[in-house]
């Protein structure tokens, strides 16, 4: 198969990216955010048919690849089979003239749940059994996918936007800089952000909960930020927040890594954690990294740090 040339004239690597997962987590919007990224999409595509689109033998009518092609697989597909699909990965990274790379994409029972019921969709396993019971059956049909997937994507709490970030930091076709950092505040109350690679607990700062002027407003206010900063703890936390992160940065990149998530997190996600993320990523963007900020859950719990 006669690859593509780069603009220098080497011969350039198709990349192949296979989309697959439970369903209702996210697969038809990661492979739309991919078709924008500049890949050839195509859904649910048999088995039989995978191998077929990355070939080109020079045969009359025969279409050679795009350098870039996303193909969603999931319990759709007909003649599906987890292990099939594995070994088929497997064969397809052997070859030399492919960047293959299997994403899998996972969420909370209950958060599916809640998907199918709010769409009135029907779980393609749960034709003769409720939805939960399709959740379950096509959960255990998966496993083996999940335990060999180059990156697994859980959509739990994670926002289209993130998820945008996150695949455009992984498998963007164009030049960016080699690695992206999201830096995000969020609540213990309502869990961990499963995407991190860092996670920092900024619960023994000072709290402006127990200020009944600044409780109503959320960390990124500046006199609430104040407060924070003159916790006598503060400044040096953050300079060794800061200058540990910034010493492993060149590390990751070297390394290859494409995206990294910082998580600060607090009682309620919407004082502390917030103003120590919005340092952290002004000091990094300073620094010259490019950064994107979010607050999980700045708008999701109130005053009191409770979910509204």
């Amino acid at each position: 198969m006669q690859q593509p040339l780069t603009q220098s004239g080497l011969h350039e690597r198709i990349r192949v990216v296979v989309v697959s997962g439970l369903s209702g987590a996210g697969k038809s919007g990661a492979l739309k955010v991919l078709e924008d990224l500049g890949y050839e999409a195509v859904d649910n595509l048999p088995l039989s048919l995978l191998r077929r689109l990355t070939v080109s033998d020079g045969a009359e009518g025969d279409v050679p690849p795009r350098r870039a092609i996303a193909v969603g697989i999931d319990s759709r597909t007909r003649d599906f089979n987890a292990n099939a699909l594995g070994q088929l990965v497997a064969d397809l990274k052997a070859r030399p003239e492919l960047d293959v790379q299997l994403i899998y994409f996972e969420c909370e029972d209950e958060v599916l749940l809640k998907r199918f019921t709010a769409t009135r969709r029907r779980h393609p396993l749960a034709d003769d059994r409720g939805v939960a019971d399709g959740i379950a059956a096509e959960r255990a049909m998966m496993a083996p996918l999940r335990g060999i997937a180059d990156h697994v994507f859980d959509t739990s709490v994670l926002a289209l936007p993130e998820l945008r970030r996150l695949l455009q930091a992984y498998f963007g076709l164009l030049a960016t800089p080699a690695l992206s950092i999201s830096v995000t505040s969020f609540s213990y109350r309502l869990g961990l952000p499963r995407e991190s690679d860092f996670v920092f607990d900024v619960r023994f700062l000072r709290n402006p909960h127990y200020d009944e002027a600044l409780r109503p407003r959320p960390g990124s206010d500046p006199e609430v930020a104040a407060y924070i900063a003159a916790d006598p703890d503060y400044p040096p936390f953050m300079h060794r927040l800061a200058d540990m992160i910034e010493s492993l940065l060149p590390r990751f990149d070297a390394e290859g890594k494409r995206f990294l998530t910082i998580a600060l997190g607090c009682t309620g996600g919407r004082h502390r954690s917030v103003c120590v993320a919005e340092d952290l990523a002004g000091r990094l963007r300073s620094a010259g990294y490019p950064v994107s900020l979010r607050h999980r859950d700045r708008d999701l719990t109130g005053p009191d740090g409770h979910p509204h």
